[in-house]
């Protein structure tokens, strides 16, 4: 999401079902096209296996660290040399290998993605010989092999027809969610939906930030996020990193896709060059899952950046896929309405793919 004006809108059940973590998985179902509708499943399915080499690393059980650049990072592998984990200097993203599952959303696209990376927050930016620090091997015991919500479970479980999950209080916070309430001056393929829906619209509560700053939420984007909104939700509000009221004023992240992606958190694996066709990444390949991954839409936001969304990683067919709402699919999707949810080649989302970062 962005603050500017109004833009024109561009053209998994294995036999055994994990316990609760994949249960609220969503289930999306946006309309690409009448003929493929028609056509489509009644359901998306997410499938879980075991993965190769189990939780305890090689064969034999040992493990070996490994240190790589480009960006600085920090692997982990099996005696057999398969990748464990991996974490990156100055980042709180860490990838760790588990159970494969399967997401796909078949009422608008053929998109598989069949990954066994689940992505998790450190509870500091990694650095350099933190393998050997108390924090990390408390964190590593916990969550290596655990079936526990992770970064991607959480996105998924806010598609088209993702069941309800109430805490305590009874305040719904997973489940079925919008783009955005009709804009009254909108259309169809232009500007349909009105953007500024944060993770509180959706809530329905209001939020005070660390700053002290208390947003109050919006009762027609009650059940509602846009794109930046729904990437607040996902790793802020949900997985606990810091978050800003706006884009200025504090740590944390920022409001807007804007924001986040000019801000100094995290790591820039694909730093932003400009906003011109000229500056799109000649190569994508550093990006890893759980990237967060910046577009430039509308030539009216001017040098602003106006899209975000997730890197889910490679697809069955070897498309790099990601994951954002938007206002054609009415949410979050991976789908195909208004422009594949693709990185590589040279559809709408490719060419105007900008900068990537890695909180």
């Amino acid at each position: 999401m962005t603050v500017k004006p109004a833009r024109r809108a561009r053209p998994v059940l294995h036999a055994f079902v994990v316990t609760s973590l994949l249960a609220a998985s969503a289930y999306l179902t946006y309309e690409l096209r009448k003929e493929e509708q028609a056509q489509a499943p009644a359901a998306v399915r997410v499938t879980d296996q075991a993965a190769k080499g189990g939780a305890k690393g090689g064969q034999d059980g040992t493990q070996k660290w490994e240190r790589l650049q480009n960006p600085q990072r920090s692997v982990l592998r099996s005696g057999d040399g398969a990748v464990l984990a991996t974490f990156t200097d100055g980042a709180r993203t860490a990838t760790l290998t588990g159970k494969s599952r399967t997401f796909t959303e078949p009422a608008t696209t053929q998109t598989r993605v069949v990954t066994d990376t689940w992505v998790r927050l450190l509870p500091e930016p990694w650095r350099v010989g933190a393998e050997r620090e108390q924090w990390f091997q408390d964190w590593f015991k916990k969550y290596y092999g655990s079936e526990e919500d992770d970064v991607f479970a959480i996105a998924f479980q806010y598609g088209d027809k993702a069941p309800v999950k109430k805490d305590a209080a009874g305040v719904q916070y997973a489940g079925d969610a919008a783009f955005g309430p009709i804009n009254p001056s909108g259309s169809e393929g232009n500007d349909l939906r009105l953007e500024q829906s944060d993770f509180y619209d959706y809530l329905g509560i209001p939020y005070t930030f660390r700053d002290g700053t208390t947003e109050q939420p919006e009762k027609a984007k009650f059940r509602d996020m846009d794109c930046s909104g729904f990437m607040r939700t996902v790793f802020g509000y949900r997985s606990r990193f810091p978050l800003m009221a706006t884009d200025a004023g504090g740590t944390g992240l920022p409001r807007t896709a804007n924001g986040m992606a000019r801000s100094k958190i995290g790591v820039n694996v694909l730093p932003l060059k400009g906003v011109a066709a000229k500056d799109r990444p000649a190569s994508i390949d550093v990006l890893q899952p759980g990237d967060l991954v910046f577009f430039k839409l509308d030539a009216r936001t001017g040098e602003r950046l106006d899209h975000t969304g997730m890197y889910l990683g490679n697809d069955t067919d070897g498309h790099k896929i990601f994951i954002s709402s938007r206002e054609e699919a009415n949410g979050p999707t991976i789908g195909d309405k208004g422009g594949a949810s693709r990185l590589d080649g040279n559809g709408y989302y490719a060419t105007t793919l900008r900068s990537a970062k890695r909180l």
